[in-house]
């Protein structure tokens, strides 16, 4: 039985990108000013917290886990979905066996890096923020590793837009920030298109024939898919598909079926929504054993205790 509405839109109405950025719940941690003077150097480790940043004035070196330094200048935006460690740095880095200063905070949400008297050369806004979706990890895993936006006024605004949210304390401040950072991220990730974007599903929409196979798998998640009827619905041949499919999104069409499927069925157990049976059926599988079998391979525990485990938590 399928639900052509799920989730509770109309199949003309549903749009990939947004269901997965909605699906991580983004939350503001927290934004800064950083002013920098050169040289400084900054190193942290964010056990894969979402990071962005926009340059307001000068410019910096970016490190992220190991990958090649990028140069951001005035104008750019950056945004790292998952950081486990990155590396700031000024465009005339210290030497290395110079260890920068811990940032001085200087009130109002403003830090310095760098020496204290020398003129200040940078200027950026910088946040954290955190997903509560259960399923952030397998949502992260869709969208690119790395954005980078040369010249982004749009997100300098929205970045401006959070900051001034997370300071104040007005009515709905949280619904706020989390419409605002969800909006900031669909802007991060539809600015991230064609083959430079880093496999994943930004770079599968970027792709008409692939966008229209991947927004039928994101209308109608209960149908039994194959990747010959995939295919046809991108009018490309079934190995062309499935070629172009794995080179773009970076994993097998099945096995994105998969992942989208499970992320669905997590959050609906998350929320209590429904029996076992009906939750199964939602997500497209005929039989409740059928989905607590494959639940259970994917996520490591049957669905009823994954289920129980969340009511846990949320109570305590």
């Amino acid at each position: 039985m399928e639900s052509p509405d799920f989730m509770g839109e109309s199949p003309e109405m549903i749009d990939p990108l947004a269901e997965v950025v909605t699906l991580l719940q983004p939350r503001a941690r927290f934004s800064k000013l950083v002013l920098g003077t050169s040289p400084w150097r900054i190193s942290r480790e964010d056990a894969g917290q979402p990071f962005y940043g926009v340059i307001l004035e000068g410019g910096c070196h970016i490190a992220i886990d190991g990958h090649e330094s990028i140069e951001l200048l005035s104008g750019d935006f950056v945004l790292i979905p998952a950081a486990y460690g990155f590396t700031l740095s000024s465009l005339e880095p210290p030497a290395p066996d110079i260890e920068t200063a811990v940032p001085v905070a200087l009130g109002d949400g403003e830090f310095r890096i760098g020496a204290a008297g020398r003129p200040i050369d940078a200027r950026m806004m910088v946040g954290h923020c955190s997903f509560d979706s259960p399923d952030s990890a397998l949502l992260v895993s869709l969208v690119p590793q790395l954005v980078h936006v040369r010249g982004g006024q749009r997100l300098a605004t929205l970045v401006q837009l959070v900051r001034e949210e997370s300071r104040a304390q007005r009515p709905a401040r949280e619904v706020v920030l989390s419409r605002l950072l969800e909006v900031l991220l669909i802007e991060a990730l539809r600015s991230t298109t064609g083959t430079n974007a880093s496999p994943g599903l930004v770079r599968g929409l970027a792709d008409s024939r692939l966008a229209a196979a991947i927004r039928r798998m994101h209308e109608r998640p209960t149908h039994a898919w194959t990747v010959a009827e995939l295919a046809k619905e991108a009018a490309l041949s079934r190995s062309s598909f499935f070629e172009r499919f794995n080179r773009a999104v970076g994993v097998a069409p099945m096995e994105y079926l998969l992942t989208w499927r499970m992320a669905l069925a997590k959050n609906l157990l998350h929320r209590n929504e429904g029996r076992i049976a009906e939750i199964a059926q939602r997500v497209g599988y005929s039989s409740a054993s059928t989905f607590s079998v494959a639940f259970t391979r994917h996520v490591g525990l049957p669905p009823s205790r994954y289920a129980r485990e969340q009511m846990e938590s949320a109570r305590s």
